[in-house]
Order: structure tokens, then sequence, then C-alpha cells
């Protein structure tokens, strides 16, 4: 919805000023003369400068937004709701932000414009995969059932990615809790030691030489920590952007030890689960495969597919288009090629997506498994450094009296 600042008369003849909600500016005009006023002036309502910059922070769309949406929408279309009544009422129901989304893909289908056309103005929020999804329905006249497979396939996404923050939210915290109690001992305990040892004046071993000199470099320089932090994201994540930088940043993503296979598995899975999706759509096989080879975010795979897909295009089968590619697994080539000679490769790849999911998760509590003993020893590790580095200058001391 958006906002109208107006200026009007009532029936006495008394100006008026104030603000109106509406789709458009037209139904702004009608609800303000539903309500008995003649228009003086009426403008869209701007935002002051910051006050718009916190309510596009606070007022986001995220996935879980997108997957609301798309499971109403294919409740109330297979409900028997009209597309623009649906619209309509979750225009109101969403929050602020989604609401205003969804105000203008409704006049842009009121202007005449197919459902998918409507959605392509706004790529930030639907995808490529779920704009190409939309229009195949639209375009074989079964959009409800479309949006219903839709909205499952959002819904398995959003719960397996649950799954995988929620399994690595441990070690997360275990990190940033030895991280915050370094950062206390440096600033705030051992500058209270190191006059105690400057006061005695007495020979400090090398690693409590050291240790005072991190201490002291990070009492004074404190500050330059979130300095250092941000100019480092800020760097890394404007090489990101460019062309090689992202390439680089994939390749090493994926030759990592543990978390480069479990990277792998990740864009499996969502490989799998996705063209499955789109050819079950009807989608044809090339440009499934164009379209998912962008919808992995990683330019390793996505060249991979595209050189498939250019090879499907020349008539080879897809299953020995991907079997030159090393970074998709023999199974996946195999499993392929079975659901081409069935003429079931919409099911079989819905059962590779299972398989690489479960994969997915037992790599998951693998890793988080091996993490546990990690951090025990890199604690033992760092307490004893800190007991070595401040209880021999102590024991030095009491030996010579």
């Amino acid at each position: 919805m958006k906002k109208f600042n107006y200026l009007a008369k009532d029936k006495e003849g008394k100006k008026l000023r104030g603000a109106v909600e509406a789709r458009d500016i037209k139904q702004a005009v009608v609800l303000l003369h539903e309500r008995g006023l003649t228009l003086i002036s009426l403008v869209p309502h701007k935002e002051k400068a910051v006050f718009g910059v916190l309510l596009k922070i606070f007022q986001r769309i995220s996935f879980g937004d997108v997957v609301n949406f798309t499971r109403q929408l294919s409740t109330m279309i297979n409900a028997g709701l009209s597309l623009t009544d649906s619209l309509s009422i979750l225009e109101l129901q969403l929050n602020p932000a989604m609401g205003k989304i969804i105000s203008e893909v409704l006049l842009k289908i009121e202007g005449g414009k197919s459902l998918a056309d409507a959605l392509a103005a706004h790529p930030d929020v639907f995808s490529r995969v779920y704009i190409a999804l939309v229009r195949a329905g639209e375009t074989a006249g079964v959009t409800e059932n479309i949006l219903d497979r839709l909205s499952n396939n959002l819904e398995k996404q959003r719960e397996f990615t649950s799954k995988i923050k929620g399994a690595l939210i441990y070690p997360a915290i275990v990190v940033l809790a030895m991280i915050m109690v370094a950062f206390v001992m440096m600033v705030f305990v051992l500058p209270k030691m190191i006059s105690l040892y400057e006061d005695f004046e007495t020979e400090l071993p090398m690693v409590t030489k050291i240790l005072i000199s991190v201490s002291k470099f990070t009492s004074s320089f404190w500050w330059l920590s979130p300095v250092f932090v941000l100019v480092f994201l800020r760097g890394f994540s404007s090489l990101k952007k460019t062309e090689m930088g992202q390439e680089y940043y994939n390749r090493l993503m994926l030759k990592i030890p543990i978390i480069g296979n479990l990277n792998r598995k990740l864009i499996l899975t969502e490989f799998t689960r996705t063209f499955g999706l789109l050819v079950g759509a009807g989608i044809p096989i090339i440009e499934g495969l164009n379209i998912v080879g962008e919808a992995t975010g990683n330019d390793v795979y996505k060249q991979d597919i595209e050189a498939a897909a250019k090879k499907v295009e020349k008539g080879f089968p897809m299953a020995t288009a991907l079997v030159e590619s090393e970074n998709f697994p023999p199974i996946v080539s195999q499993m392929i090629g079975v659901g081409e000679e069935t003429g079931k490769v919409d099911e079989v790849l819905t059962k590779l997506s299972s398989y690489f999911e479960m994969e997915t998760e037992q790599a998951i509590k693998g890793l988080t498994t091996a993490i546990e003993p990690l951090i025990i020893i890199l604690l033992g590790i760092g307490v004893g450094f800190l007991v070595i580095a401040i209880i021999m200058p102590i024991y030095n001391l009491t030996s010579q009296f």
C-alpha cells in the first residue's frame, strides 16, 4: 500500500489535511470522495531520509516472507478465490514491506500483465526459478498446482536451512565466547599483572614477554579491532563482487577441507531439488539447466552446468553431459541416466535431492561432533599458555625470597 498526503474541503467548506493509504492515486481519490471530501491537492507521501533508511533496514523481506506468501496464495487459489482477490487479501495480511511488493504486483496484473511478468519486476524478492515456474504454470493453465509444488519446495528449503543453522549455533557461540574472554584478559586483567612484574624488575620468560606485548598493543589500540573488521569486510565484499574475486572465492570454498565437501553437498542438494521441480513443471531441460545454473550461487558449478546445457543442445543425453564434470559425483549422472530411460527425470532428481539432503545433515553432525573436542583442545592450549605466561614469573619471584 502507498501513502498519499491530501488537502481537501469537507461539506462545510473547512480545509483538512491528512494522509490516506491506497494502492495507487486513483484509489486514493475514490476513498476520499467516499468520505465526502472535495480534493484540493493529493501528492505521494515522502518519508524523511533517516526514517526511510531505518524503515528499509527493519522491514526487509526475508525468505520466510516469500515462503508464507507462496503458501497462502496457493491455498487461496485452490480454495476458489481469484488471483486479484487473493493478492488483495494478502496485501493487508503480510508485513508492510511484503505488502508493498504485493500491491505493485496487483497493480500490474490489473493493468493486463501476467503474474510471472508482475513478479519479474522484483528480482531481488522472487528468484529466476520462482518466476520460471509461475510462467510455466500460467502457460499450462495449472498455476494452482505449480504454486502448491513451489510452496512445498520452499518450505523444505527453509526447513533444511534452519537445520544447518541450528547445528552450527553451538560452535559459533563457543568460539565467540573464547574471543570475548581473550579480549577481556588482554585489556583488563593482564595490564594489572604487568604492573606487578614491573615493580619487582625481574627477568620475565619469553612467553610472558610475548603476552605482555600483545596485551599492551590490545589495550592501547583496542579501537582498531572494529575498524579492522569493518575494513576487512568491506574489502572482502568489494573483491567478491568482481568476476575474478567471485570465481576465486567459489573455488576456495570447494577446496577447504571438510567445509569444501559440505559446500558441495549443499550445492548438489539445491541443484537436484530445484532442477527436479523445473523439469516436473514442464520446463525444457536446456532452459531448466540454464536457470538452475544461476540458482546454485557458485560460479564453478554454474560453468559446468552451462557446458552441460550446450552438450544437451547438441543432442547428448543429460547424463553424458554431466559425467565429464568432476564436481558431480557418478551417482548423479547414473541416476539421471536411469530417469532419462524411464521418462521420470523429475522423480529421480527428487530422490537424489533427498539423498544429498541426508548426506548433508550427516556431514554437519560429523562436523559439529568433531568441532566439540577441537574447541576443548584449543581452550586447553589457551589456558595452558596463560597459566605458563602468568604463573611462571610469580613462581620466579617467590623463589627469590
